[in-house]
């Protein structure tokens, strides 16, 4: 028996990160014990990353579960540490696949359960809850919720403990000994981890690159209460729907300086409605109906709405436009972006701050104020965990590729003996022995395009990147029995528009100069004038359109 057979015949705990590991969102980590021939998996988390320019009319992109369905029978479920986007968005889209149980705190089964039922799925999906802290089993994996402080309610770190190691992965964390909602993090808990031992740390890396540690959500809370006592008019806080503290923080400041709150945007009723049946916002008080904004003095209403990304359809979007039907702001007014702007939003966030500016609407971003805290640690809490933890290896996650590099040098800095940069797809042995790459699992991704789920590699969005750059030429030919060009018709979109009679001579001068017997193979002629005609937009233009060629006989 070969070295490499030795190997994929061990009993080892290895990690499978299908996405998270190379960028900021989309994080689906699946976790395998015993040897590979055998190898139970667990799935934690499973969620989506937004769509931008690069994939032109995709809303959503998703993890390509397919190694795992292809696994199926060893695979022992999924697991949810919180009810982010991120985490929890593609297990509507994708568990027709698995056909798995979920496993998830009950504010996240609250969320989760909204997802199912636009799809159909509430009634086939089985979701077992878990309390924070809560210890249950799943095959041959012994599991454990951590409670951690986030910026969403019941966020959980998630304790893997096997007959062949154990591993403490994070899930997305900070440090806040000051919660203004929800529960604190367990540092005792974690600290008796790190006594009896804890082989590896897969931990979050969105802030590594900030020093000292996160301010406090009670820091925030007290500016939003400071600004919205000394605003003079309508007040609007626009943050993320799923910020419950943040939410509970904004109606206590609304409340104290005499406001009512109107809320606006469905994603954020939908998150009150949910933190109220599992008890949160007990003392939030009745919201108004949307229609009663314009009914109040200006100093005695507050806004809370969707739309701290930019996203063209959220309230504060709309309002920035002066479109929104119920819903106007003006002079004197205040928006509070009372989020950070996500890498790749820049530019719809700056659009809505400028269209709120045109308006003579003043703002407040977090570069202004302390409106927004992030839910991630900085080096000083990575520094903490380390020391309550101490791992044997720490493997970074949840980061585009300069902030694994940055974490993993961070961590070898404070005395972590071994580190560990992943990539999506690769295996990695965590235990025993040393940590290291051993495999690789087939997997992409998915555009989620429309309604319809389609690969992101030859899918329709590669095509309308090229459409978008360089438009599209269409061409038919009416040859006859004789092999003469009886008729041509040119049709372009997205050149300039002085160009098509040109190119529909230039089309009837290729066809003419083919020699009759090439005349007669369509597939001839339709690569001869597509060449000519992208040739010729090149020399003219400087850019090559797709180009089809259609020929027609009778």
């Amino acid at each position: 028996m070969n070295a490499k057979k030795r190997l994929d015949q061990s009993p080892d705990l290895v990690l499978l990160p299908l996405g998270g590991t190379g960028e900021i969102g989309m994080n689906c980590y699946c976790y395998g014990v015993g040897p590979a021939s055998a190898r139970e998996w667990l799935m934690v988390d499973l969620g989506v990353k937004f769509g931008d320019e690069r994939d032109p009319g995709v809303d959503v992109i998703l993890p390509d579960v397919g190694f795992i369905t292809k696994n199926r029978k060893k695979f022992q479920g999924l697991v949810v540490t919180h009810a982010h986007e991120d985490h929890i968005g593609a297990i509507a889209h994708l568990w027709p696949q698995l056909q798995c149980e979920v496993h998830c705190t009950p504010f996240a089964a609250e969320l989760l359960k909204l997802k199912l039922i636009e799809h159909g799925l509430d009634e086939e999906v089985p979701v077992i809850t878990h309390k924070p802290g809560a210890k249950f089993h799943l095959g041959s994996f012994k599991l454990e919720f951590i409670p951690v402080t986030h910026s969403i309610p019941e966020s959980c770190a998630l304790f893997i403990d096997t007959a062949h190691g154990n591993v403490l992965h994070s899930g997305d964390w900070k440090i806040d000994l000051s919660p203004q909602l929800g529960h604190h993090i367990a540092e005792k808990r974690l600290r008796e981890l790190g006594e009896k031992g804890v082989d590896a740390l897969v931990c979050d890396s969105t802030n590594v690159l900030r020093e000292g540690l996160s301010p406090s959500e009670k820091d925030v809370a007290a500016t939003l209460h400071h600004i919205i006592a000394h605003a003079p008019g309508r007040v609007a806080v626009t943050t993320f729907a799923s910020h419950v503290e943040r939410i509970s923080c904004a109606v206590r400041a609304a409340r104290a300086a005499g406001r009512e709150v109107v809320i606006a945007g469905r994603a954020m009723r939908n998150t009150i409605e949910a933190a109220r049946k599992c008890g949160y916002l007990k003392d939030a008080g009745a919201f108004l109906d949307i229609e009663e904004f314009g009914y109040l003095p200006n100093d005695r209403i507050m806004l809370l709405c969707t739309g701290s990304q930019g996203e063209p359809r959220a309230a504060i979007a709309r309002i920035a436009e002066d479109s929104h039907p119920q819903i106007a702001l003006e002079k004197g007014d205040l928006v509070i972006f009372s989020a950070r702007t996500i890498p790749g939003n820049e530019k719809e966030v700056g659009a809505v701050i400028n269209n709120l500016s045109k308006l003579d609407i003043d703002v407040i971003t977090p570069d202004e104020a302390l409106v927004h805290s992030s839910g991630h640690p900085r080096q000083g809490e990575l520094r903490q965990m380390y020391e309550w933890v101490k791992p044997k290896v720490l493997v970074p996650m949840h980061g585009e590729p300069r902030h694994l590099r940055a974490h993993a040098k961070f961590a070898a800095a404070q005395g972590i003996a071994e580190t560990l940069i992943l990539e999506d797809f690769k295996i990695a042995r965590l235990t025993p022995g040393a940590a290291e790459i051993i495999d690789e699992a087939p997997g992409g991704r998915l555009h989620l395009d429309g309604k319809l789920i389609v690969p992101a590699e030859d899918g329709p969005a590669r095509q309308r990147r090229k459409l978008s750059f360089a438009g599209i030429v269409h061409v038919s030919l009416q040859v006859s029995e004789k092999l003469d060009l009886r008729d041509v018709v040119l049709k372009a979109d997205g050149l300039p528009a002085h160009m098509e009679p040109d190119l529909e001579e230039l089309a009837e001068d290729a066809f003419t100069a083919m020699p009759r017997a090439r005349r007669k193979d369509d597939a001839t002629v339709e690569e001869a004038v597509r060449t000519a005609i992208r040739r010729a937009c090149d020399d003219i233009w400087g850019k090559k359109p797709v180009c089809k060629v259609t020929v027609l006989r009778s």
